[in-house]
């Protein structure tokens, strides 16, 4: 009897090992490319009768992620696997991060084949900025060699070359290149921003991406430009464009995700993060090495609780050690002499604008620390700014701005913008009105006028005759663009200018406004000319409105006098709605009633009268849609 008992215990523990050694576990498998850095597949648990995924999730502390419940696999033989369920979430449904921002879960599907060597995971075309990550590997801890296009290298930088000028030229500048490890439909919007530094402007240009992954986008520029390719939100790379040049860029995709993932950014890299060939090659090849600690913004507000409390003198003290700090760091960076030189420009003129936010970044402080209360968030930074003496910031330290060198930094435009204003005042400390800065100065005073919708007058014509040739062609093509709008605009319908009653109260000025429109339902837009979400936001939502023109949906656009008015008035014609502008105190009465504490804020109010959604911060396409039709049923 024990002699069977001992057979079929054995036979037991047969069946335990045979059943355990079916069950395949990858730990931190490697993959080639994310378009998100909110989720990561930290193990996968393969069986006979199912898929497990353990995903490790990092996002926002107390903001929700959802895991679409059409999600899927697909294996490197063509073979899809449907999401059968979640263990900690449930798919469909709000996911809420925790106060650390990171968390597990795990999602479960159907057992992948045996000769499946890497997946893919997918929240599938339809869901709007979804979560995919490719070329999931299950047999190898390598990931397939990566075949470099043959212009794709790396350039040897003349370790004592100095940073040159910029070009100072109007005309045409190319860009092309490619994604390396693109695949169709990534649902990373990618974009360039161009830092017209000689404008005073920055301009976001969005790259339509073929489905092999490549690019090309003419830009018209005044000069040797910095630009910053943005993949999703999660990565900026740094490039430069001059007219008459073409700058080519080779984005490696599966070194940008790994150098941003949880378990392989501490592993050997996967090549260059980028390869570029163009204007200032050997720089931008540098500007996008992996190096750490330069930057003095990052470090000043991962470290912001240090500032909390602090008086004017003791921040001040305390944002020059980290500058300091940040320098050091540049100076042991084993990279050229032009690129160091940069890299301390930048320093410098992120220095002086932290400086002269000074009272805003220890309100920010305050609040993060619960020093404060958010009510009280205003009466605390005009109380700190008005301790802030006018020489805070020397002009000394100013004077970076006028060295030529300077317009190659993306940091420029702020500090330069800033100061436009102050150009005679810098003139006389500095003992001269000369150079690049009040070359600047000069242009974005007339640029600023033509942005506005003003045209040039005959005076300032005269102005621009006298100016230097770029200067001179750049201000010409956009007054003439102005003009050309301008009469376009006198064409264009779709769109009505409402005034608000003189005799309405403020407590009732709303249901004045809204009343106009009874038994419709509104999506009412709070925003501004200056606003570049809220413009982006009105050309993204422009398809949605076309789709869902048979829904009786009237869309409402409010804002106030900080949109100057012949901004507005030329704006809002490619702007279909209906169309409010309001005095100050009745911007101010709304917004206290709303609680509105930046723009876009939006309102959606039913047929009857009632807000049945809110939010600030265009909330996407998909999600605008969805509660537009929940009230249009």
């Amino acid at each position: 009897m024990r002699h069977i008992h001992f057979i079929l215990a054995g036979f037991l523990l047969c069946i335990c090992c045979t059943l355990q050694a079916k069950n395949r576990v990858i730990d931190q498998p490697p993959f080639i490319v994310r378009n998100t850095t909110s989720i990561e597949v930290s193990k996968v648990v393969i069986s006979d009768t199912a898929t497990v995924l353990h995903i490790y999730a990092k996002y926002r502390p107390k903001y929700w992620i959802q895991i679409a419940p059409d999600s899927y696999l697909t294996d490197n033989n063509g073979e899809t696997y449907q999401l059968r369920s979640g263990i900690g979430i449930i798919p469909g449904k709000e996911f809420w991060m925790p106060e650390s921002g990171e968390a597990e879960f795990q999602l479960v599907f159907p057992p992948l084949s045996d000769n499946a060597t890497s997946f893919d995971f997918t929240e599938g075309e339809k869901v709007e900025n979804g979560f995919s990550v490719w070329g999931i590997q299950l047999k190898s801890k390598k990931l397939p060699e990566l075949a470099l296009p043959q212009n794709a290298v790396v350039h040897k930088a003349d370790p004592n070359a100095e940073l040159p000028e910029p070009v100072i030229q109007y005309g045409k500048a190319m860009l092309k290149g490619k994604l390396l490890d693109s695949r169709p439909n990534m649902g990373m919007p990618i974009s360039i921003a161009v830092w017209e530094n000689i404008k005073g402007d920055i301009t976001d240009i969005p790259l339509d991406i073929q489905p092999d992954g490549s690019f090309t986008k003419e830009v018209t520029l005044p000069g040797t430009t910095p630009c910053t390719i943005y993949l999703g939100r999660e990565h900026m790379l740094q490039f430069f464009m001059e007219p008459g040049k073409t700058t080519e860029i080779y984005v490696n995709l599966r070194e940008a995700s790994r150098r941003k993932s949880k378990f392989h950014s501490e592993g050997k890299p996967y090549g260059e993060m980028v390869y570029i060939n163009g204007p200032l090659e050997t720089v931008a090849q540098e500007l996008n090495g992996n190096h750490l600690g330069i930057d003095m913004q990052d470090k000043l507000y991962q470290n912001i609780a240090a500032l909390a409390g602090k008086d004017i003198d003791a921040a001040k003290a305390y944002v020059l050690q980290i500058s300091d700090e940040t320098q050091e760091a540049i100076d042991k960076l084993p990279y050229s002499a032009s690129t160091r030189q940069l890299l301390t420009i930048n320093n410098k003129l992120i220095t002086n604008a932290m400086l002269s936010s000074v009272a805003s970044i220890l309100t920010s402080a305050a609040l993060h620390a619960n020093l404060i209360k958010r009510e009280e968030a205003n009466n605390y930074y005009q109380e700190l700014a008005r301790k802030v003496p006018a020489n805070y910031v020397s002009d000394e330290d100013m004077s970076i701005l006028n060295v030529p060198q300077a317009v190659l930094s993306n940091q420029y435009v702020q500090m330069a913008s800033r100061n436009v204003e102050r150009s005679g005042e810098l003139a006389k400390a500095w003992g001269s009105d000369k150079g690049i800065f009040f070359d600047i100065a000069r242009n974005v005073t007339l640029y600023r006028g033509i942005k506005n919708f003003t045209p040039l007058t005959d005076e300032q014509k005269a102005t621009v005759a006298a100016m230097p040739a770029a200067y001179r062609e750049m201000l010409t093509a956009a007054n003439d663009e102005l003009l050309a709008q301008l009469e376009a605009n006198k064409k264009k319908t779709g769109y009505t200018i409402n005034q608000v009653d003189a005799n309405v109260s403020n407590e009732d000025l709303f249901t004045s406004i809204i009343s106009k429109f009874k038994g419709k339902v509104l999506l009412v837009d709070f925003w501004a000319t200056w606003c570049g979400p809220c413009r982006m936001a009105n050309k993204t939502m422009a398809p949605m409105k076309e789709e869902l023109k048979d829904k009786d949906i009237l869309y409402l656009y409010i804002t106030g006098e900080t949109s100057p008015l012949k901004t507005w008035e030329n704006m809002i014609p490619d702007i279909h709605g209906e169309h409010f502008r309001l005095t100050d105190a009745q911007w101010k009465y709304l917004s206290d009633a709303f609680k509105i504490e930046g723009v876009p804020t939006y309102l959606i109010v039913d047929r009857e009268g009632n807000t049945t959604f809110r939010q600030t911060g265009f909330p996407g396409v998909e999600k605008m849609k969805e509660e537009l039709l929940k009230v249009t049923k």
